[in-house]
């Protein structure tokens, strides 16, 4: 962490402290069943209108921040979420959708602009390691944070979202006060075909964008199917925040120390890694699910996690041409959650007809993603890729040697 510049240190504290708090997004499948008293397959379908709002907000936040800054996007992105935290408890159920929909907009906003601000100011070597320490950071909050919202949610699952406002305060104070500020960077009238003319240099990238849909969707099994599946076996609520507190706890302990370890390796190579082991996670479950087994699982499933997620987000950055950081990190982060809005419908509907056909599906969802993703690999010659590498350097007009800081600055 040496490397980091000061504010990203700062920084990194603020995402720790704002990760502690911030606990809703983990429960609104469990508090839609528990409090506002849908079933699961309505619940599945309220919630997936948060993952619409998120993907929305990924795809827009990029193109926000690089026109106006990736600090001031950030830092009204957190305040505006505050408010939308704070606007859930007291909203019918009826009027759900539209608030959860905002909120995950705002949420969505935010993850392509705090990445862009860090992976933009650093150079090539050193952006998979500080996506991991990101990650990590994140995580080591959240490892108080679910058992926290678990221990809430039993007395009073307002004052998860209560808390969750307040973090979002304390990551908008630390944007204001350490994070230096940054000029208004214009984008040209012709910045949004020099977006889909990268893309079409790149088909590599995008074939990588729809394989890690298909394994987000199956990612995102932990929060949707984990719970409810947890909850039929009478586990209690803070059952699954402590089940959600494993996965975090591993990426703290693990995941900096194999960005490191493992910073040689082709990208693609440990992408399709971490893939398969998320399919194989949740084979895991399938044949009896049982409390011991859905921990097991999430176990396995943290370890491909832990390879594909930090790996895919540097490799973003690695493959945007100068000046497009935040509208990569946008594709990219879009592509990262569109599990949010297939997982809890597809898991929903599964698990009324069979949880065995569910956890057997998650699986081989993610199994399909590793294959297309390996085969394209294989297939693809080498000189394809230096030519679409070349295509890229073109278009953002950078040398493929140039291991400088490139894109918008903080």
């Amino acid at each position: 962490m040496r490397e980091l510049p000061v504010w990203v240190r700062w920084l990194l504290v603020g995402r720790f402290v704002n990760a502690l708090g911030s606990m809703a997004w983990v429960f609104v499948p469990l508090y839609l069943v528990s409090n506002r008293h849908l079933d699961e397959a309505a619940a599945g379908s309220v919630a997936a209108v948060w993952g619409v709002g998120m993907i929305v907000g990924n795809l827009a936040g990029g193109t926000v921040g690089d026109r106006w800054g990736l600090r001031p996007t950030l830092a009204v992105a957190s305040l505006a979420s505050a408010l939308g935290c704070v606007a859930v408890p007291l909203t019918p159920t009826a009027g759900l959708a539209a608030v959860l929909f905002v909120m995950g907009a705002l949420g969505g906003i935010g993850r392509p602009v705090s990445f862009a601000l860090v992976t933009s100011a650093l150079p090539t070597e050193h952006r998979r390691q500080a996506s991991a320490w990101m990650r990590s950071v994140n995580n080591a909050g959240t490892v108080l944070g679910p058992p926290l919202g678990g221990l809430l949610a039993v007395h009073h699952f307002g004052a998860v979202f209560v808390i969750d406002a307040l973090a979002s305060l304390l990551m908008l104070a630390v944007v204001l006060f350490v994070v230096p500020g940054s000029s208004r960077t214009p984008v040209t009238d012709g910045a949004r075909t020099g977006v889909l003319t990268a893309l079409r240099a790149d088909p590599r990238f995008v074939l990588l964008l729809g394989t890690v849909v298909a394994a987000d969707t199956a990612y995102r099994f932990a929060y949707s199917a984990v719970p409810w599946q947890l909850d039929a076996l009478g586990a209690a609520p803070w059952v699954y925040g402590t089940t959600i507190s494993l996965n975090c706890a591993l990426i703290v302990l693990f995941e900096p120390w194999l960005a490191h370890r493992l910073r040689d390796q082709s990208p693609e190579r440990l992408i399709v890694a971490g893939f398969v082991l998320v399919g194989v996670g949740w084979l895991v479950v399938a044949p009896s699910p049982a409390v011991a087994t859905v921990l097991a699982a999430v176990a396995v499933v943290t370890a491909g996690e832990m390879l594909y997620k930090p790996t895919a987000t540097a490799h973003a950055a690695d493959r945007a041409p100068e000046g497009m950081h935040g509208r990569y990190q946008s594709l990219y982060g879009a592509a990262s959650i569109g599990g949010t809005v297939i997982a809890p419908p597809l898991a929903g509907a599964l698990f009324q007809h069979s949880p065995h056909l569910m956890w057997v599906a998650g699986g081989v969802l993610a199994l399909a993603a590793a294959t297309v993703l390996g085969l394209a690999r294989v297939g693809i010659p080498s000189s394809v890729h230096t030519d679409a590498d070349a295509a890229i350097n073109r278009i953002g007009g950078r040398k493929v040697s140039d291991g400088s800081p490139s894109g918008p600055q903080a």
